[in-house]
């Protein structure tokens, strides 16, 4: 199993096109296989491409937003992702307040992942914890989300939601296609990996009997610049491989 970090997780170091690139080489030096991207600072998929390749990294995913899924944008999102060597091409959440919302999340991206399937991509949609809250009938927006397309599984956001994640990554193991590792303490506040209450162990588990290429870190703490994802990448090590 190959780690990526989802570039989110560093996004105070990258307040200019230049930092983008930059923070290649360093992501490699911590020991990681690929990223994720989560926004491009406006540069060409060519000049990222090429940094990536120079850096010994593959560009693994991305987040996007739902527009960028919508039929008259599809194809250049298609191309430009396919440019950086993508095979998976995701969104980081979309619109899912009211079951309505939801069906009309879920007809862009069903649409979208049926669209990509013939140009050898496959469409994503990355969770957080409010898919996994009942509407008033009972029903889940996760499950519409889930039928609509494959899921890269937000492994804290899911456990915040009262899900058992190997439970859940083993049930719904054909339609999971990516996975994120990311830790909390009390109260859903960020924490480095392997310093919160997400029982990770679970994820590791179900992510190897689920042979899946990529375990993504994700790290949302703030101010800590790089070394709370140079900890995530030391656990992922001693505890993933």
């Amino acid at each position: 199993m190959k780690f990526a970090v989802q570039l989110y997780s560093l996004r105070e170091l990258v307040q200019s096109p230049e930092d983008l690139p930059a923070l290649f080489p360093r992501i490699k030096a911590l020991g990681f296989d690929g990223v994720e991207f989560a926004g491009y600072q406006g540069l060409a998929a060519e000049a990222l491409r090429a940094a990536l390749d120079a850096a010994g990294l593959v560009a693994m995913g991305t987040h996007m937003g739902l527009n960028d899924l919508r039929p008259e944008n599809l194809p250049a999102t298609i191309r430009f992702c396919k440019t950086l060597g993508m095979r998976h091409i995701g969104i980081g959440g979309a619109p899912h307040g009211t079951p309505e919302d939801t069906a009309a999340s879920c007809a862009v991206l069903k649409s979208a992942y049926e669209a990509g399937l013939e140009q050898g991509v496959v469409i994503y949609y990355h969770n957080h914890v409010g898919e996994f809250e009942p509407f008033a009938d009972g029903t889940l927006a996760i499950d519409s989300f889930l039928a609509a397309c494959p899921l890269e599984l937000d492994t804290c956001w899911s456990f915040c939601g009262g899900v058992d994640n190997y439970k859940f990554l083993t049930e719904h193991k054909d339609r999971i296609c990516l996975v994120h590792i990311k830790d909390a303490a009390e109260g859903h506040k960020s924490a480095a990996l392997g310093e919160g209450i997400v029982d990770l162990a679970a994820v590791v588990k179900a992510a190897k009997e689920l042979d899946l290429e990529w375990l993504v870190l994700e790290d949302e703490t703030q101010g800590t610049g790089i070394e709370s994802v140079a900890k995530g990448a030391k656990w992922l090590q001693e505890n993933a491989k």
